[in-house]
């Protein structure tokens, strides 16, 4: 969002520019977007209210006042949050790096895969997904709040959410019996071990004569209370050091193959509602078969806890060992790590999910990420970090710094120069 507010700018653009949705906030436009853009920058934080700031931005009465309006508010943010930003205490990447989860490795012995390499499922039944879909979320994207089931008998959006779910399901069953949507997966394991540090080397083989790649992660660098680490994923890995071989999995999954001329075909019957429940669907499935394969790894292809029984909401609960963290969401922050991935696993080869030149995955409705088997692994946010862990960061992945900068922009803890 920076980037394109910064190219409008270079462009001596004058259009307003409107930023919303679930993962923006008044604060985020104010500090990183609006200084990047010289024109009218607005937060709206949902689309109903979008009507209304157009209009003022539009009125030749209300437009002058308005913007003035707002570049005061975000002035006062933007104070605000430096404030707030200098009292961070911040340690060193040293210092953070010294305070990292650590654990006996002398005594841990990683569970080791029954088998090694990739596995590549080029149509699993949609039949199977349904057990391990989370409704939640569907429910989300339509602006209703509340968990599933409960969300059904909810006194203020029972009744909707009721009717939503009961459309939901009818396509649900037309979308399986038809083969309307199909899903794709590639999983694999292979022999890892971390550096010691931040960086995770994966190996051709169990030998671990050969490196592949280095998976870099990022350290949580503010300092905490009451001696908690500050963690990063390279930190549930065993340390090459140690002498202990251990592993780490991969994965990309897509549900979203054939949704576009599903999608279509309600649009040229002007039937919308019916085209966002299949978007909707299409996401809700994707994320099932990453649940799926996951279930799948642990029980039988790495088998490490080959007795597990968990049903439903114990999976959406997260109740297993292990994490699958993705690439662009909070522990490993950075979507340019999605390239080791699609190298690793030859992905587009494999199933046809493309990466574009921005990292967004295609079809949309996709899911990719890593899997870790320590029983200690957790998820957690990276949070701000500060210059010198983006500078060795840059240096590890031979990355310009104004590069690592850019896709970090949203963790940075200082204004890049």
């Amino acid at each position: 969002m920076v980037y394109v507010a910064a190219e409008m700018e270079r462009r001596r653009l004058e259009l307003p520019l409107l930023i919303g949705g679930a993962t923006t906030s008044r604060t985020h436009t104010a500090v990183k977007i609006a200084p990047a853009y010289s024109g009218p920058v607005v937060h709206v934080k949902d689309a109903s209210r979008a009507v209304g700031v157009a209009t003022s931005l539009q009125s030749r009465d209300l437009k002058r006042g308005f913007v003035a309006k707002i570049r005061d508010e975000y002035a006062t943010v933007r104070e605000r949050h430096r404030q707030r930003q200098a009292g961070i205490d911040w340690m060193t990447l040293e210092e953070a790096r010294h305070n990292r989860f650590d654990t006996d490795w002398a005594s841990y012995t990683p569970p080791r895969p029954r088998q090694l390499g990739v596995q590549v499922f080029e149509a699993w039944p949609l039949a199977d997904l349904v057990q391990y879909i989370d409704w939640t979320p569907f429910f989300s994207a339509w602006e209703l709040a509340g968990r599933y089931p409960r969300i059904l008998s909810d006194a203020v959006v029972g009744d909707e959410a009721s009717r939503l779910f009961a459309d939901a399901e009818q396509m649900l069953a037309e979308i399986i019996q038809t083969g309307a949507l199909t899903a794709r997966a590639v999983v694999g394991v292979f022999a890892a071990n971390s550096d010691g540090h931040d960086d995770i080397t994966i190996y051709a083989d169990d030998t671990r004569s050969k490196p592949l790649m280095n998976v870099h992660s990022l350290r949580q660098q503010q300092r905490k209370a009451g001696g908690q680490p500050n963690y990063a994923l390279a930190d549930f890995v065993a340390p090459a050091d140690a002498g202990v071989r251990d592993y780490l999995g991969a994965f990309a999954v897509s549900a979203g193959f054939n949704l576009e001329a599903l999608v279509a075909r309600y649009e040229a019957d002007h039937d919308d509602y019916q085209a966002i429940i299949a978007k909707a669907l299409a996401d809700r499935l994707a994320e099932a078969l990453a649940e799926r394969m996951h279930a799948y790894v642990r029980r039988e292809y790495w088998g490490y806890t080959p007795e597990e029984a968990l049903n439903r909401e114990a999976l959406i609960d997260e109740n297993y060992r292990g994490i699958r963290p993705a690439p662009g969401y909070p522990a490993c922050p950075d979507h340019t790590e999605k390239t080791l991935l699609w190298q690793l696993l030859e992905v587009e080869a494999r199933t046809g999910i493309i990466l574009s030149d921005n990292f967004a995955m295609h079809p949309a409705a996709a899911v990719c990420g890593w899997y870790f088997s320590h029983p200690d692994s957790r998820y957690f946010g990276v949070g701000k970090i500060n210059r010198d862990q983006v500078h060795d960061y840059a240096q590890r992945k031979a990355m310009e710094i104004a590069e690592a900068e850019r896709w970090l922009a949203p963790n940075l803890g200082y204004e890049p120069e």
